[in-house]
Protein backbone atom coordinates (compact mmCIF):
# COMPACT_ATOMS: atom_id res chain seq x y z
CA UNK A 1 0.00 0.00 0.00
CA UNK A 2 1.78 3.13 -1.14
CA UNK A 3 1.39 6.12 1.75
CA UNK A 4 2.08 9.62 0.38
CA UNK A 5 4.83 11.48 2.86
CA UNK A 6 3.87 14.55 4.17
CA UNK A 7 6.03 17.72 2.65
CA UNK A 8 8.57 19.20 4.91
CA UNK A 9 8.30 23.21 5.58
CA UNK A 10 11.34 23.82 4.72
CA UNK A 11 10.62 22.29 1.22
CA UNK A 12 6.72 23.80 1.10
CA UNK A 13 8.75 27.16 1.73
CA UNK A 14 10.78 26.75 -1.03
CA UNK A 15 8.14 25.49 -3.91
CA UNK A 16 6.20 28.57 -2.41
CA UNK A 17 8.85 31.37 -3.07
CA UNK A 18 9.78 29.66 -6.43
CA UNK A 19 5.96 30.08 -7.24
CA UNK A 20 5.80 33.64 -6.55
CA UNK A 21 8.96 34.16 -8.26
CA UNK A 22 7.46 32.75 -11.69
CA UNK A 23 4.03 34.79 -11.14
CA UNK A 24 6.19 38.00 -10.44
CA UNK A 25 8.11 37.21 -13.80
CA UNK A 26 5.01 36.59 -15.41
CA UNK A 27 3.35 39.82 -14.20
CA UNK A 28 6.45 41.68 -15.14
CA UNK A 29 6.50 39.96 -18.90
CA UNK A 30 2.70 40.97 -19.30
CA UNK A 31 3.30 44.95 -18.65
CA UNK A 32 5.76 45.08 -20.87
CA UNK A 33 3.91 43.02 -23.52
CA UNK A 34 0.76 45.57 -22.46
CA UNK A 35 3.36 48.64 -23.49
CA UNK A 36 4.39 47.35 -26.10
CA UNK A 37 1.12 46.75 -27.74
CA UNK A 38 0.10 49.92 -26.30
CA UNK A 39 2.77 51.60 -28.56
CA UNK A 40 2.33 49.67 -31.56
CA UNK A 41 -1.39 51.08 -31.36
CA UNK A 42 -0.69 54.25 -30.76
CA UNK A 43 2.22 54.44 -33.60
CA UNK A 44 -0.52 52.71 -36.20
CA UNK A 45 -3.30 55.10 -35.36
CA UNK A 46 -2.11 58.49 -34.16
CA UNK A 47 0.97 59.38 -36.18
CA UNK A 48 2.91 62.79 -35.62
CA UNK A 49 1.10 65.89 -36.70
CA UNK A 50 3.20 67.69 -38.87
CA UNK A 51 3.99 71.52 -36.70
CA UNK A 52 5.59 73.41 -39.57
CA UNK A 53 4.12 75.18 -42.39
CA UNK A 54 1.80 77.95 -42.20
CA UNK A 55 -1.87 78.54 -40.57
CA UNK A 56 -3.98 76.84 -42.91
CA UNK A 57 -1.96 73.80 -42.75
CA UNK A 58 -2.33 73.55 -39.17
CA UNK A 59 -5.69 74.45 -39.23
CA UNK A 60 -5.60 71.13 -41.35
CA UNK A 61 -4.38 69.25 -38.62
CA UNK A 62 -6.16 70.63 -35.49
CA UNK A 63 -9.47 69.16 -38.02
CA UNK A 64 -7.38 65.79 -38.70
CA UNK A 65 -6.60 65.51 -34.71
CA UNK A 66 -10.61 66.78 -33.84
CA UNK A 67 -11.82 64.03 -35.86
CA UNK A 68 -9.45 61.57 -34.72
CA UNK A 69 -10.82 62.39 -30.80
CA UNK A 70 -14.24 62.20 -32.02
CA UNK A 71 -13.68 59.10 -33.19
CA UNK A 72 -11.92 57.47 -30.19
CA UNK A 73 -14.64 59.03 -28.11
CA UNK A 74 -17.50 57.35 -29.78
CA UNK A 75 -15.50 54.50 -29.16
CA UNK A 76 -14.77 54.52 -25.91
CA UNK A 77 -18.47 55.50 -25.38
CA UNK A 78 -19.86 52.02 -27.18
CA UNK A 79 -17.10 50.34 -25.50
CA UNK A 80 -18.37 51.54 -22.01
CA UNK A 81 -21.87 50.94 -22.88
CA UNK A 82 -20.84 47.25 -23.88
CA UNK A 83 -19.19 46.72 -20.01
CA UNK A 84 -21.94 47.99 -18.48
CA UNK A 85 -24.24 46.01 -20.13
CA UNK A 86 -21.71 42.78 -19.88
CA UNK A 87 -21.72 43.91 -16.15
CA UNK A 88 -25.64 44.15 -15.44
CA UNK A 89 -25.87 40.90 -17.09
CA UNK A 90 -23.00 39.31 -14.71
CA UNK A 91 -24.99 40.48 -11.92
CA UNK A 92 -28.40 39.07 -12.76
CA UNK A 93 -26.51 35.62 -13.38
CA UNK A 94 -25.29 35.58 -9.40
CA UNK A 95 -28.73 36.30 -8.18
CA UNK A 96 -29.71 33.60 -10.20
CA UNK A 97 -27.27 31.39 -9.30
CA UNK A 98 -27.88 32.66 -5.33
CA UNK A 99 -31.56 31.95 -6.16
CA UNK A 100 -30.90 27.85 -7.31
CA UNK A 101 -28.89 27.40 -5.15
CA UNK A 102 -31.36 28.32 -2.65
CA UNK A 103 -31.19 29.47 0.62
CA UNK A 104 -30.28 27.00 3.10
CA UNK A 105 -32.68 27.24 6.13
CA UNK A 106 -31.18 26.78 9.75
CA UNK A 107 -31.88 23.70 11.52
CA UNK A 108 -34.52 24.68 13.89
CA UNK A 109 -34.43 23.46 17.95
CA UNK A 110 -36.77 21.73 19.50
CA UNK A 111 -37.93 24.45 22.23
CA UNK A 112 -40.94 22.92 24.97
CA UNK A 113 -43.31 25.90 25.34
CA UNK A 114 -46.86 26.07 26.51
CA UNK A 115 -49.22 27.67 24.32
CA UNK A 116 -49.79 30.48 26.83
CA UNK A 117 -45.92 30.65 26.99
CA UNK A 118 -45.56 30.76 23.57
CA UNK A 119 -48.26 34.04 23.32
CA UNK A 120 -46.80 35.51 26.25
CA UNK A 121 -43.27 35.61 23.99
CA UNK A 122 -45.05 36.69 20.92
CA UNK A 123 -47.71 39.21 22.29
CA UNK A 124 -46.13 40.64 25.11
CA UNK A 125 -48.14 41.86 28.02
CA UNK A 126 -51.54 42.07 25.60
CA UNK A 127 -51.85 38.21 26.15
CA UNK A 128 -55.09 37.53 28.05
CA UNK A 129 -56.21 34.81 26.46
CA UNK A 130 -56.31 31.43 28.29
CA UNK A 131 -55.36 28.66 26.33
CA UNK A 132 -56.82 26.19 28.49
CA UNK A 133 -59.83 25.22 25.87
CA UNK A 134 -61.94 22.89 28.02
CA UNK A 135 -62.78 25.99 30.14
CA UNK A 136 -64.86 27.62 27.21
CA UNK A 137 -66.72 25.18 26.14
CA UNK A 138 -70.15 25.08 27.52
CA UNK A 139 -72.14 21.74 28.83
CA UNK A 140 -74.24 20.34 26.36
CA UNK A 141 -76.49 17.40 27.51
CA UNK A 142 -75.70 14.25 25.12
CA UNK A 143 -79.25 12.89 23.85
CA UNK A 144 -79.89 9.19 23.42
CA UNK A 145 -82.03 8.32 20.43
CA UNK A 146 -84.40 4.86 21.68
CA UNK A 147 -84.90 3.29 18.86
CA UNK A 148 -88.63 1.85 18.37
CA UNK A 149 -88.33 -1.69 19.31
CA UNK A 150 -90.54 -3.06 16.10
CA UNK A 151 -87.68 -2.02 13.81
CA UNK A 152 -86.03 -4.48 14.95
CA UNK A 153 -88.23 -7.22 14.46
CA UNK A 154 -88.73 -10.56 12.75
CA UNK A 155 -86.38 -10.21 9.18
CA UNK A 156 -88.82 -12.90 7.95
CA UNK A 157 -91.52 -10.63 7.56
CA UNK A 158 -89.37 -7.99 6.48
CA UNK A 159 -88.36 -10.15 3.24
CA UNK A 160 -92.23 -11.03 2.89
CA UNK A 161 -93.25 -7.25 2.72
CA UNK A 162 -90.32 -7.22 -0.17
CA UNK A 163 -91.66 -9.86 -2.21
CA UNK A 164 -95.29 -8.38 -2.12
CA UNK A 165 -93.44 -5.58 -3.43
CA UNK A 166 -91.84 -6.87 -6.20
CA UNK A 167 -94.94 -8.93 -7.03
CA UNK A 168 -96.50 -5.45 -7.16
CA UNK A 169 -93.88 -4.18 -9.61
CA UNK A 170 -93.73 -7.41 -12.17
CA UNK A 171 -97.52 -7.32 -12.53
CA UNK A 172 -97.59 -3.63 -14.23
Amino acid sequence: MYHEKKMSSSRRHHLKSLILSIGAKWIQQEKREVEVAKQNYLAETCSRPGLGGDQATLMETCRKLNALIEKVDEERYDLSVKVGKADKEIEDLKIKVIDLAGVKKPALKKVRMSADAMLKALLGSKHTVNMELRANLKQVKKEVKEEPAEAVGDWRKNIEDKADRKKMFESS
